[in-house]
């Protein structure tokens, strides 16, 4: 379940910490098994200029904020709003085809773990949350 290239990605901690300087924030937390996201996002002309986090969490979810941290930077929100909200389909449909930017998820969100989705999807459900959208 959990390997090596999950492993990397939970151990690229460049994002991590926040520094309370944010024009977006939010905190959410996983109902079902407990895990724990703070985000902080900076936002200018439209763009995500930044994002900073911490967790307690998962290592599925450490994943996951961490690559999503990466990929966030320099994308229009409205872009990334619907992106995500693709993304979150997947939920309901295995066989539903990730949005480009997101393919890399794929290393977090398999057959054989795919019943931690809720843990994957939590730093992109606080991106949402600190941008109000449903």
């Amino acid at each position: 379940m959990i390997n090596l290239k999950i492993i990397k990605l939970a151990s690229s901690t460049g994002n991590v910490g926040l520094k309370n300087k944010f024009t977006h924030k939010s905190s959410i937390k996983n109902s079902l098994c407990g895990d724990f996201i703070k985000t902080e996002f900076v936002v200018k002309n439209s763009k995500i200029e930044s994002m900073r986090y911490e967790t307690e969490s998962c290592i599925l979810c450490e994943a996951s904020a961490s690559l999503f941290s990466k990929k966030v930077k320099n994308c229009k929100i409205n872009d990334l709003i619907k992106d995500v909200l693709k993304f979150k389909k997947l939920k309901k449909n295995m066989n539903y085809q990730l949005p480009n930017k997101f393919k890399e998820f794929s290393k977090l969100v398999d057959k054989k773990n795919f019943n931690r989705f809720n843990c994957v999807i939590l730093p992109m459900e606080a991106f949402l949350k600190a941008f109000k959208i449903n």
